[in-house]
């Protein structure tokens, strides 16, 4: 591991008069880190798909493009996963703005320079060393919220900061769509330069990282405080106990996630949340513009509403996993996929010429499908100690990357060429009811009972 990466070490506690005042403000700045931060890696996680049409344009076709945007998804599944090992074991206040660095610089190759850009075969390495460097944003997210917040209060937390993926993929929309018109004036076309949609966020996702080193810290005892647990006077178990050793990645691996049967479950679930999230997502400029006639504007704009639709709907997805049953996410979960169900149904079938009810579909998609996204990340940090959180978070977001959002990427485009949009429908509708009954096995669990009898 990097020396730049090391854990904080624990320094002296600090007079106990001084220990509330520090915590809350510690608290409040290193959650605005860790949102502010992972806003920025959506600015340059889904900007190649705002790209595609101008690539169209170019000669590329969908399939070559869907199995190029694939990449990302192959690459950030491994990553999340192989890079959570090692940020469950490093300082996020580093490890987290590095990764969002790397990110843009590789944006920015693809906006500059015109060779990375050229072929398929060139853009699929581009986009999977940004997928790998994506990989880099969760893990060390997770590791915050788990020594920041404790169990009793980590569900709503953990909602509220989901929501900075929304707000920064609502914000790629029209930073890249700035930039390609920008691009468009400097070249002197009218058309637009897909070189833009890289490189405005980039900078702007070079900012961010800068902001997100200056707010964020790694344990409460690296800054002389107790552990959360003493803190808060919350602990996951009736021992009182909490693991504030560092974990081998033996230990993280065999002991506490892979051995875990629920884990697992959640992680098949997320292979077909994630194949709904990015098979609507990642395909809505094109399927706008081709069946319903919409312009790259207006496909900027439903790409904006669905991502930002998705934040009163994962903080209401939370407060009913809570309020409502008790702290059982599979209800939730279930309920809320089939109302996307739904909402597929009638996106489909809603014919072109009312797009503002493609819009409310669009809308209501957004709305529900990020409850069970984040209900997902929630249970990876409720079933296992908080030193393998990200671990068992990034098994999730594996199965999810790898077999559903690499799926969607790949697999839709190659559908929807030789079958049609119809059939790509189809898809999107079996995965809502295969995700809603996964959620349905998981009913009666609670992620913390889980933790409490290990």
């Amino acid at each position: 591991m990097l020396k730049l990466f090391k854990p904080a070490a624990a320094i002296d506690r600090l007079p106990a008069e001084k220990v509330d005042a520090e915590y809350k403000k510690l608290r409040l700045q290193v959650f605005i880190g860790i949102f502010i931060g992972y806003a920025g890696y959506y600015l340059l996680r889904k900007n190649f798909s705002l790209a595609m049409p101008y690539l169209q344009q170019e000669g590329f076709t969908k399939e070559q493009l869907g199995w190029a945007l694939s990449a990302v998804s192959i690459a950030y599944g491994i990553s999340k996963f192989l890079m959570a090992m090692v940020s469950d074991r490093s300082n996020p206040k580093y490890f987290l703005p590095a990764g969002l660095i790397l990110s843009a610089i590789t944006s920015l190759f693809m906006g500059f320079v015109p060779y990375f850009t050229s072929t398929i075969n060139i853009m699929f390495v581009m986009l999977f060393l940004n997928g790998w460097f994506q990989g880099m944003g969760w893990p060390p997210s997770g590791r915050v919220l788990v020594h920041w917040f404790s169990v009793n209060e980590r569900g709503n937390k953990t909602a509220i900061w989901n929501v900075a993926h929304n707000i920064g993929g609502g914000l790629m929309a029209p930073i890249a769509v700035g930039g390609a018109t920008l691009f468009a004036t400097l070249y002197g076309t009218s058309k637009g330069s897909f070189e833009g949609t890289f490189i405005l966020p980039a900078l702007v996702a070079i900012v961010v990282a800068i902001i997100a080193f200056i707010l964020i810290r790694d344990t409460p005892q690296s800054k002389g405080l107790p552990p959360i647990e003493e803190y808060r006077n919350d602990y996951p178990s009736n021992k009182r106990e909490t693991i504030e050793r560092e974990l081998s990645v033996k230990e993280i691996l065999f002991k506490y996630v892979l051995n875990n049967k629920w884990v697992w479950a959640i992680a098949i679930a997320n292979i077909f949340v994630y194949f709904v999230r990015y098979g609507v997502l990642d395909w809505a400029p094109t399927y706008l513009s081709e069946e319903k006639g919409f312009n790259m504007n207006k496909s900027s704009i439903a790409y904006f509403l669905y991502e930002w639709a998705g934040i009163p709907g994962t903080l209401l997805c939370g407060y009913i996993s809570d309020k409502v049953f008790k702290g059982r996410r599979g209800p939730a979960g279930f309920v809320f996929m089939i109302g996307v169900l739904i909402a597929v149904l009638v996106y489909w079938l809603n014919p072109a010429g009312h797009p503002i009810i493609d819009m409310i579909c669009l809308i209501a998609i957004g709305f529900l499908i990020y409850g069970p996204v984040m209900l997902i990340g929630l249970q990876a940090l409720d079933f296992v100690p908080k030193k393998a959180a990200g671990t068992a978070a990034g098994l999730t977001g594996f199965f999810g990357y790898i077999f559903g959002s690499v799926t969607a990427n790949g697999v839709m485009g190659t559908v929807v060429s030789k079958s049609g949009w119809n059939a790509g429908f189809i898809l999107l509708i079996s995965s809502c009811l295969l995700a809603a009954i996964v959620f349905a096995i998981t009913w009666n669990v609670r992620g913390q009972e889980i933790v409490k009898n290990n």
